[in-house]
């Protein structure tokens, strides 16, 4: 056990086992690599090992920032357009302050309690990085300080467990009883309204969306190309058209002969019903090669976004775009469905497939083409954190209160900003998906495994004061806005169902709950309302965590 008084070791221990802790599944619900850290970090810190301030407050920059960076076009997209949704990120925030007040006067919560409560009941881990920032700067004595940075991260372990718990169990179990609704029967259902019926339920993901086939015209035979496309709903294309010895690619007006061979290209839906309006399949010959070309595209221009899917055809004429589908649209690092009903928004990104002429032509049309290089463009990740933290070293005094953003809130705003520089520029401050995941989980890890060695004993005060009450303050305070927004949702507002839930889930900023949601669902509907919620409270609320630190001193003065 000596090697664990070593703090790499530690550190390394404490994210490892965290995350492997953090897989355990108890039905719909998923404890979490951060809350599993945290969980073992308290356990080692009972031996007295801690961290390097330093290397936490770095830590924490890069995930803040990261998670600025990333939620930065649609954060922007939706302050502009998105506030029939984001209304809800509100009543979260409202709420939760309002219960935390309440249990802070009630209980007498010191400041750290109250904030590792509201971080915890949120389920929202950056609030406990801008708490623990705000506790730091308290003209109290350093190991006064260390305690109450102490009971956040205790605080925040019991009622994040407990929290998360209750709304998973809320939106997929308990808001379906109480509307009286079979949620897998309003997604489908959801799902045909955005338009999946014209298009067809597509084969399981283990198969491809599009496909190629060859066939003899037959029945086809009379039709014009632009009137046997029509006729499909444009599901389907003809590629190229081979009559005798002659391949061609016709215009819109060439007429069909029974003999020709069609190289069809569509959804595999489209395809399977369309042997009834041609002839037998045939094999594709040896010597033909169709040139089909996928591509990701970020939508900057302003004047698609909340542009369905299906009307982007009329963006470009008609003979641009034939043969194009959009085969999915990812926001805030989720897919949503691509249905043609779905309503775009900026800095959203489309996987575009089908010609290669038209695939290029489109993404001129529709923004920038997103780059396939994988290196980080450290010039511009640097020039953004360092222009956080000089951001978060402003400071106001307002009513006796010193009210400064911080590190963390410096850096949150510097990543929403640079995020959307990018979105507008993709040639410049390059920051791949793949290293914005790993800045945010191993910078939040890392913090959280420092917060949690450095509690040690501290910890186990607080659970043997307070005993139950956190863990019981945790569901209500994590449940109590979900249910307002419910009400608001349904009665005032009569939100779809699967996106009210999504929506609920995104102001909570739980992935978890998502996850639940969508497996509950059958579809993906719910992350449609999740990600306008998400992007909203994923700053509004780390930018509470000092807000709540300042309230509680001035509650139990």
């Amino acid at each position: 056990m000596f090697l664990l008084k070593d703090p790499v070791i530690a550190l390394f221990v404490c994210l490892g086992l965290g995350h492997l802790i953090g897989r355990i599944r108890v039905g719909p619900v998923v404890l979490g690599g951060v809350c599993g850290t945290l969980f073992v970090a308290l356990a080692i810190g009972q031996m007295g090992v801690t961290i390097s301030p330093h290397l936490k407050d770095t830590a924490f920059a890069l995930f803040i920032y990261a998670l600025g960076f990333s939620a930065g076009p649609q954060f922007f997209s939706n302050i502009r357009g998105g506030w029939r949704y984001g209304i809800f990120s509100f009543i979260e925030v409202i709420c939760v302050l309002g219960l935390v007040a309440g249990a802070t006067v009630l209980f007498d919560f010191d400041a750290g309690t109250s904030s590792g409560l509201f971080a915890g009941a949120a389920t929202e881990s950056a609030v406990l990085g801008t708490a623990s920032e705000a506790l730091g700067r308290l003209p109290l004595a350093e190991t006064e300080i260390l305690r109450l940075q102490a009971n956040a991260a205790t605080a925040y372990s019991l009622t994040y467990l407990f929290g998360l718990v209750a709304i998973v169990v809320f939106t997929t179990q308990i808001a379906p009883i109480i509307l009286r609704v079979d949620l897998r029967k309003e997604a489908t259902a959801l799902a045909a309204q955005l338009g999946e019926d014209e298009e067809g339920a597509d084969q399981p993901d283990a198969l491809p969306t599009f496909v190629g086939r060859v066939f003899r015209a037959g029945p086809a035979a009379g039709k014009s190309i632009a009137d046997f496309e029509l006729s499909r709903g444009s599901t389907v294309f003809i590629e190229r058209l081979k009559r005798g010895d002659d391949l061609l690619q016709p215009p819109k007006d060439f007429v069909i002969d029974a003999d020709d061979l069609l190289f069809l290209h569509g959804r595999r839906s489209a395809m399977i019903s369309i042997e009834t309006v041609v002839g037998p399949e045939q094999p594709v010959p040896s010597d033909v090669s169709i040139p089909l070309a996928r591509q990701q595209v970020v939508v900057q221009r302003k004047e698609i976004a909340g542009m369905r899917v299906r009307d982007l055809r009329a963006v470009a004429p008609a003979e641009l775009s034939r043969g194009l589908f959009v085969e999915s649209v990812r926001r805030m690092g989720h897919t949503i469905p691509a249905l043609p009903k779905t309503r775009l928004q900026e800095g959203d990104v489309l996987t575009l497939y089908g010609p290669q002429t038209a695939v290029s032509r489109a993404v001129k049309e529709l923004g920038a083409a997103v780059r396939s290089e994988e290196a980080t463009d450290l010039v511009f990740l640097g020039i953004g954190i360092l222009v956080g933290l000089l951001l978060g070293r402003l400071s106001l005094d307002v009513a006796g209160m010193t009210l400064t953003l911080g590190t963390g809130g410096g850096a949150l705003i510097a990543g929403l900003v640079f995020g959307w520089l990018n979105m507008r520029q993709p040639r410049h401050g390059n920051l791949p998906v793949a290293a914005a995941s790993f800045m945010k989980d191993f910078g939040l890890a890392t913090f959280i495994a420092a917060i949690g060695l450095s509690a040690g004993p501290d910890a186990v005060a607080l659970v043997m004061k307070y005993g139950l009450i956190l863990p019981v303050l945790g569901i209500l305070v994590s449940t109590i806005p979900a249910f307002v927004s419910l009400l608001v949702g349904w009665k005032l507002m009569k939100i779809e169902i699967p996106i009210l839930l999504g929506i609920i889930a995104g102001q909570h900023c739980s992935t978890p709950t998502i996850s639940a949601l969508v497996a509950q669902s059958g579809n993906s509907t719910p992350v449609i309302g999740y990600t306008v919620t998400y992007a909203i409270s994923n700053v509004l609320l780390p930018l509470l965590g000092p807000v709540v630190v300042g309230l509680s001193n001035i509650f139990i003065q």
